[in-house]
């Protein structure tokens, strides 16, 4: 069993999740909740929790200040929110887990399944870490650093490090300087969303680049893209317009 500690501040969405993941999820036994910061603090070291449930915003302050008050993180997390803010795009940076409220049961069951797969791993110690030093950024300055997963670790790579993405059907193809590459277990849809404030362009359904190492546009073969590692992208043609805007600075 995983044993469960839910903290959320309306109690009307504690007696939900509870119901849901008893319902849905009966390898989860609930140990316990909590509704804000400082009752959640004290529920964590008494219960011991393999698994807490994490509101983000909370009467006494946020899961991310709860969070700031370990040393070491040694369970696992899955928030839960009301609104797709700002906090939610440090998450998705820091491959951590989250559910919309209200809460859906296909996405909850999908969550815990998780759980198994990543109890194990340091990788929720160095996600926390990474998530902390996203949250001390700003949502117009995007954030330095993104983790990634691939079928064996999660890799924290620093965004100038990445110089193309390349779509390989449900996963990822990530370019890194010098010549590395990672595998991510992720559609190229999914980093679209999360790079695009730092300055990546989707140029072709199969092809996202780091604009800042883009060598040249070659516009001759129907266009393509010439990046510094000398890799040549293809630009379809209704990306091309976009893509000549902003070399002109446009």
């Amino acid at each position: 069993m995983i044993r469960a500690l839910v903290i959320d501040d309306i109690e009307n969405s504690r007696i939900t999740l509870i119901h849901d993941l008893e319902r849905y999820c009966p390898q989860i036994q609930v140990v316990g909740q909590a509704n804000g910061v400082k009752s959640g603090l004290e529920k964590i070291h008494a219960l011991q929790p393999d698994v807490i449930f994490l509101d983000i915003q909370m009467g006494d302050g946020t899961g991310f200040d709860l969070l700031t008050q370990f040393k070491e993180i040694n369970f696992q997390i899955i928030f839960t929110t009301a609104l797709d803010t700002y906090g939610v795009m440090a998450i998705k940076f820091s491959a951590l887990d989250y559910l919309l409220k209200p809460v859906d049961p296909d996405e909850l069951v999908k969550a815990v399944a998780k759980l198994e797969q990543n109890k194990k791993s340091k990788a929720i110690q160095d996600s926390i870490e990474l998530l902390i030093e996203n949250m001390k950024g700003t949502a117009s300055s995007g954030y330095k650093r993104i983790a990634i997963h691939s079928l064996e670790k999660v890799h924290m790579i620093h965004i100038d490090e990445i110089i193309r993405c390349e779509s390989q059907g449900a996963y990822t193809i990530f370019h890194l300087k010098p010549k590395e590459q990672i595998l991510a277990t992720k559609n190229l849809k999914e980093f679209e969303g999360l790079l695009e404030r730092n300055g990546f362009i989707r140029v072709h359904h199969s092809h996202l680049i780091n604009f800042a190492y883009l060598k040249e546009y070659v516009k001759k073969d129907g266009g393509y893209a010439v990046m510094v590692d000398k890799s040549e992208v293809p630009v379809s043609f209704r990306k091309r317009n976009h893509l000549l805007d902003m070399i002109d600075g446009r």
